[in-house]
């Protein structure tokens, strides 16, 4: 498998590039629209087809590079049918992996952030998830709004992601301070929010406090992402 962590510094997303060596066939997750030309560049260079883009979920924070992508390569827009989103391509529903080639890229549905949110695990090597909003380095997403739900979320990272074997690396969708990679046992023992034997009702007070202030590109960004990053 091919594997590259690449990083959007204005809203500190993470995307993830997973393609097959033998067929050269590519999946972008969570691609963001101001680096599709990066993306285009760094696909060329690895001599790889884009197949698909992948979504975690309706971004707020970021526009997707998606549709741009379409355009530019012919790729299909995967997206969580729970999302209700139109100019979608494939709707990801857990238990129907998307492949590249050999590798399949299976999705866990984990609401909480949002109604909608996916992570993807890919076995081999130990196996990778990313995680996108719902769980992150030392944290996780926010609860209060896309009908997010704190005691939702807690049970879907504990049930879904915290039930992979310990040595599963954890790709997150975003970090905002520099780290690259935890591991699903790292995760199950320290994570603030989430670890360290942390009760439900111990997480939704937590989140329940945040406190926090409103998506700067929030009005932009989701009406496109409905759209599969279509900007009108």
């Amino acid at each position: 498998m091919i594997f590259r962590q690449l990083f959007e510094p204005q809203s500190s997303a993470y995307t993830y590039l997973i393609a097959c060596a033998d067929s050269r066939e590519a999946a972008l997750i969570d691609p963001v629209l101001e680096t599709v030309e990066r993306d285009l560049q760094l696909l060329e260079e690895l001599g790889l087809t884009l197949r698909y883009t992948i979504e975690t979920h309706i971004h707020a924070d970021h526009v997707t590079g998606a549709s741009r992508l379409r355009e530019r390569t012919g790729c299909q827009c995967a997206l969580p049918e729970k999302s209700g989103a139109a100019r979608v391509d494939v709707p990801v529903r857990e238990g129907e992996p998307i492949r590249v080639g050999a590798c399949a890229i299976e999705p866990l549905y984990t609401p909480g952030h949002t109604d909608d949110h996916h992570a993807y695990y890919v076995a081999g090597e130990g196996g990778r998830v990313f995680t996108g909003d719902a769980l992150l380095i030392d944290g996780c997403g926010r609860t209060d709004f896309q009908n997010g739900d704190a005691a939702t979320l807690y049970r879907s990272v504990h049930e879904k992601v915290f039930a992979l074997p310990g040595e599963t690396l954890v790709y997150p969708g975003h970090d905002y301070q520099q780290r690259h990679v935890s591991s699903v046992a790292q995760e199950r023992e320290r994570n603030p929010r989430l670890g360290g034997g942390k009760s439900v009702e111990e997480f939704v007070a937590i989140m329940g406090a945040l406190n926090l202030p409103r998506p700067k590109k929030m009005d932009i960004a989701v009406p496109a992402n409905r759209e599969c990053g279509q900007v009108h």
